[in-house]
C-alpha cells in the first residue's frame, strides 16, 4: 500500500506543472514586455561578451495567458508553439534578471539582454549586468538555482529596466 501511494504521489507531480511566482510584468502590461519568447530560438545568438540581436515584438493581437500573465506573440504559430510547451519558451526566474537572482534578488529582465544557455532563456536587467553574468555563467547559473526556491515566492519585481525604452506589443 505504500508503494501505492508513493507511485500516485509520484504521479501527480508530473502531472501537474509546479506552481511560479509572480511573473514580472512591466508598464506594456505583458510578459517580457511584450516581445515574442518563441522567436528567440530563431534568432542567432551572438558570442559570449558580443551584443544579443534584439529579440522581436509580440502583437497585441495575438496572445496567450500563462503564470498570471499574457504574453504577445509575432504569430500565430509562434503563440501556439509556446501554448504547446510554454515552460519551455518562458525566461528563466520568471522573466526576472537571472544574475540579480544570482545575488539573492528579483529585479526586471531586459528583453533585449538575453542568452539561451542548456536550453533555457535567461535575461539579464543591464548591459554592464550582462558582462558579469558573462564572466561565470555556469557559476551563476548555478548560485541563482539555489538561490531561486528561497526567493520565488517573493513578490515580482516593480522596478522599471532601466535604459529600456519600449513600447506597447505591435498592434495590427
Amino acid at each position: 500500500m505504500k508503494r501505492f501511494a508513493l507511485a500516485v504521489a509520484a504521479t501527480a507531480a508530473f502531472a501537474f506543472p509546479a506552481l511560479a511566482g509572480p511573473q514580472y510584468v512591466d508598464g506594456t502590461g505583458f510578459a517580457v514586455s511584450g516581445y515574442d519568447v518563441v522567436a528567440y530560438r530563431d534568432l542567432q545568438q551572438a558570442a559570449v561578451g558580443q551584443m544579443q540581436p534584439q529579440g522581436a515584438k509580440g502583437r497585441a493581437d495575438i496572445t496567450a495567458e500563462y503564470n498570471g500573465a499574457t504574453w504577445a506573440f509575432s504569430s500565430e504559430e509562434n503563440r501556439d508553439k509556446f501554448l504547446e510547451n510554454p515552460a519551455y519558451y518562458a525566461p528563466q526566474y520568471d522573466g526576472h534578471c537571472a544574475y540579480g537572482v544570482s545575488k539573492g534578488g528579483k529585479v526586471p529582465g531586459n528583453p533585449n539582454l538575453w542568452r539561451i544557455v542548456e536550453d533555457k532563456l535567461y535575461l539579464n536587467i543591464t548591459r554592464n549586468v550582462v558582462g558579469f553574468w558573462e564572466e561565470d555563467i555556469p557559476g551563476n547559473i548555478n548560485r541563482a538555482e539555489g538561490n531561486w526556491p528561497g526567493i520565488e515566492p517573493d513578490a515580482a519585481s516593480t522596478n522599471v529596466i532601466p535604459n529600456f525604452t519600449s513600447d506597447a506589443p505591435v498592434t495590427n
